[in-house]
């Protein structure tokens, strides 16, 4: 691992364990997802991933290296860099994977795309992101269906796993009532994340576009406005069709 890449997994991990400490987001029924999401990191920088690119319109970094995989989707649909920095995030690194291994979200535990959809999906990609904000990461994992029935079944899913932390003990985490979105390039459903004491704390978003499908949450955004979360939502549908 080189220099660069190990500061890069120090921020992973920085981030990973302040959030913990301060709602204990990533610890669901005993199963800890944050060391799932921090194992995969690790890994793939271990393996050389890069963190981010040269975009070839502006020349500056833009996100996650371009891979190839079958169906055509590949790490180009995942959030940018610049869908980032649109919504007010700074974002520091982004560590990249087509395998589906990487852990859903703060809610489904150590669960993958990849067991979720009991490896069916004839692709996958995903992506963790740090940045410079203190306490905030984002998760996104996207798969290719088949056929667009296979892709609503598992969309559902999805929100299945969602609904599932929505009512919760007083004084822990949970995701508010969901949001339907509609674009252009799909839909989405997406859910504000709040504190054990009320307060926004990120959310989630469940999306799919044709035969494609996925999920992208944000952990600690910076800010008070849940809606920010149908923005990434929005942004990741464009990119999932693109």
């Amino acid at each position: 691992m080189s220099g660069k890449q190990a500061i890069q997994a120090n921020q992973a991990i920085q981030a990973i364990q302040a959030h913990q400490a301060t709602d204990r987001r990533f610890a669901r029924r005993g199963r800890t997802a944050g060391a799932a999401v921090l194992g995969a990191a690790l890994v793939a920088l271990a393996l050389g991933a890069q963190p981010a690119t040269a975009d070839a319109r502006t020349g500056v970094p833009g996100g996650p290296a371009a891979a190839p995989a079958a169906q055509g989707l590949g790490s180009g649909n995942l959030l940018q860099r610049r869908d980032l920095v649109q919504r007010g995030l700074r974002p520091a690194g982004a560590t990249v994977g087509l395998t589906g291994n990487q852990a859903l979200s703060a809610c489904s535990g150590e669960e993958t795309m990849r067991t979720l959809v009991r490896g069916t999906a004839d692709a996958y990609a995903e992506v963790t992101w740090t940045f410079d904000t203190r306490n905030t990461l984002l998760i996104e994992s996207v798969a290719d269906g088949s056929t667009d029935t296979s892709a609503a079944l598992h969309e559902e899913e999805l929100n299945q796993l969602v609904r599932d932390c929505q009512d919760e003990p007083a004084g822990h985490w949970y995701y508010g009532a969901g949001h339907a979105l509609t674009t252009k390039a799909g839909r989405a459903t997406w859910y504000p994340a709040f504190s054990g004491g009320g307060e926004v704390s990120g959310g989630v978003a469940v999306i799919r576009g044709g035969h494609r499908f996925g999920l992208v949450e944000i952990a600690g955004q910076p800010g008070d406005d849940p809606a920010h979360v149908a923005g990434l939502a929005a942004a990741a549908l464009d990119r999932l069709a693109s």
